[in-house]
C-alpha cells in the first residue's frame, strides 16, 4: 500500500533557520501532517525532541525524511512524500535549484525564505513554463525579504480606495530594551553568507531580467523619486534613512509586473528604506556596507568576510546566531506610505494617466516580533498552508512567482496576524494631499 502524502515536509530541519520553523509549525501547521527531512537522522530525531521540550508536545511520531542537496535522487523521493516542501536550506543560490528542480518532478509545491535576487529571478526565467505546465507553485521571498513589504502593497492596494501611484516603505529594526545583555548578533552565519553572495553578484541579476523582462513597462506618471541618503523623513519622526538593500523592491516589482501584464492593472511605483534614530548611526552602516561592498567582489575579500562575520558586521552576525533572549525581544516596525488618486478622480481620455497630481494618501503600519527567526518562520509556514488550502484563489494554474501575486486574493494577511509570532497589518493614517 502507498504511503499517504503529507501535507508539509521542512526540509532543512537541522538548521538555524529550520529548527525554529519546526518550532513555529507546532501552532501554524496545527491540523496538517507534516514532517521534517535532513541529510542526519540522528540530528533530525535530536531537533524534534529538542523542540518538543520547548514546546510541550510530543513530536516523537513526527516523520523524518533523509534527503541530501547533492543527492538529486534523495530530494525526488522527499518531494514525492508531501504535497509541499518547506525549504529552509540556503544559500538558495548554491542549494536551492535542486530542491525546486525534485518538485517539478514530482508535481510538489516549495516555498522558501530567500532574499536573494538573482536567485529567485533566475528560478521564475527557467522554470516557469515548466510550473504552470505541472501545475506547480514556486514562491520563494516568504520571509522577512519580502512578506511584509510585498502583501503591505496588497494590503494598501485593497484599503486604499482609488489607484495607489506609488509607496515608500521605511523599515525599523529594533530590540526592546535595548541589545545590551542579549548577545550583540543579529544573524546566523548563513543569512550572512546568502547575504555575500547576493551583493557579490548583483550585476547578474541584470542580465537575468533583460531575458525575464525584454519588455519594459511603459512609464507612469509621477515617477517616485529616490530621497538622499541620510537625509531625515518627517513620516518616522525624522529618523535617518538610508536605501533599503534591493530584496523588497525587486520582489514588489515583480508582483507588480505579473499583476499588469496578467490583469492590466496600472503598477505601483515602490522605495524602501531603512531607519536609523541618528546621522552617526547611518553613517556606520555606510562605513560597514562600503567595506563590505568592496570586499564582497573579490574572492579572497569574500573569504575574509566569511570567515570573521563578528568583525566585518560589526557583532551583528556569528555562526551561533542571535541569543534566544534577543529573538524574544527583537521587533521591526514598517510604515508604508501611499500616494496616489481617489476612486472619484478619472483617467485623461483615451490615455491610462491621470492628468492630475496625486490627491490621496494611505498609510500602513506592518509589525511583528524577531524578523529573523520568528516572523520569518509563521511566514513561510503560511504561505504553505495558503497553498494547500486556498490553491483555488491562486493564479492558476501554477507558476513560478513573487508572493504578492500568488497570494493576491487568499486570507495569507488574516492567517499571518493569528500567531505570537505573526505579521500583523493595519491602516493608520488616510487622508487627502
Amino acid at each position: 500500500m502507498a504511503t499517504k502524502k503529507l501535507d508539509a515536509i521542512i526540509f532543512g530541519a537541522t538548521g538555524f533557520t529550520g529548527k525554529y520553523t519546526v518550532l513555529e509549525a507546532v501552532s501554524v501547521l496545527k491540523g496538517l501532517t507534516w514532517g521534517v527531512a535532513g541529510r542526519n537522522p540522528e540530528k533530525l530525531k535530536a531537533v524534534l525532541q529538542e523542540i518538543g521540550a520547548k514546546s510541550k508536545t510530543d513530536l516523537s511520531q513526527t516523520p523524518v525524511v533523509i534527503a541530501d542537496v547533492n543527492n538529486e535522487s534523495s530530494l525526488l523521493e522527499m518531494a514525492k512524500r508531501c504535497r509541499v516542501v518547506v525549504n529552509t536550506a540556503g544559500p538558495y543560490r548554491f542549494f536551492g535549484e535542486n530542491v525546486v528542480k525534485a518538485c517539478l518532478e514530482a508535481g510538489t509545491h516549495h516555498v522558501d525564505v530567500s532574499g536573494e535576487p538573482q536567485y529567485m529571478e533566475q528560478m521564475q526565467l527557467r522554470y516557469n513554463d515548466l510550473a504552470k505546465e505541472r501545475g506547480v507553485y514556486i514562491i520563494s521571498a516568504c520571509g522577512f525579504d519580502s512578506i511584509p513589504a510585498d502583501m503591505g502593497v496588497t494590503f494598501i492596494e485593497k484599503n486604499f480606495d482609488g489607484v495607489v501611484n506609488s509607496v515608500e516603505n521605511f523599515v525599523y529594526m529594533g530590540v526592546k530594551g535595548g541589545a545590551k545583555g542579549t548577545g550583540s548578533a543579529a544573524l546566523n552565519t548563513g543569512t550572512w553568507e546568502s547575504a555575500i553572495f547576493a551583493i557579490a553578484n548583483r550585476s547578474e541579476s541584470l542580465a537575468i531580467r533583460r531575458k525575464l523582462f525584454p519588455e519594459r513597462l511603459p512609464k507612469f506618471q509621477p515617477a517616485l523619486k529616490n530621497r538622499s541618503p541620510l537625509s531625515r523623513a518627517s513620516e518616522v519622526d525624522n529618523k535617518v534613512i538610508l536605501p533599503f538593500p534591493e530584496t523588497d523592491r525587486s520582489v514588489v516589482y515583480r508582483s507588480q509586473r505579473f499583476l499588469y501584464e496578467q490583469e492590466k492593472k496600472r503598477p505601483v511605483q515602490m522605495q524602501a528604506y531603512m531607519t536609523y534614530p541618528s546621522w552617526f548611526a547611518g553613517s556606520v552602516v555606510v562605513l560597514f556596507a562600503m567595506v563590505i561592498g568592496i570586499m564582497s567582489k573579490f574572492a579572497y575579500g569574500r573569504q575574509l568576510l566569511l570567515k570573521y562575520p563578528r568583525i566585518f558586521s560589526g557583532g551583528m552576525a556569528s555562526p551561533e546566531g542571535p541569543s534566544e533572549e534577543r529573538m524574544e525581544r527583537s521587533f521591526f516596525r514598517m510604515t508604508m506610505k501611499a500616494t496616489g488618486w481617489p476612486s472619484s478622480e478619472k483617467l485623461a481620455e483615451s490615455t491610462d494617466q491621470y492628468s492630475t497630481p496625486p490627491s490621496k494618501t494611505l498609510t500602513v503600519k506592518v509589525t511583528g516580533p524577531n524578523p529573523g527567526y520568528g516572523s520569518t518562520c509563521v511566514a513561510l509556514l503560511s504561505t504553505a498552508k495558503t497553498i494547500l488550502n486556498e490553491s483555488d484563489k491562486m493564479p492558476g494554474p501554477g507558476g513560478v512567482l513573487p508572493p504578492g501575486a500568488a497570494f493576491r486574493n487568499t486570507s495569507l494577511i488574516t492567517e499571518l496576524g493569528k500567531y505570537e509570532h505573526g505579521i500583523k497589518f493595519e491602516v493608520v493614517g488616510n487622508s487627502k494631499l
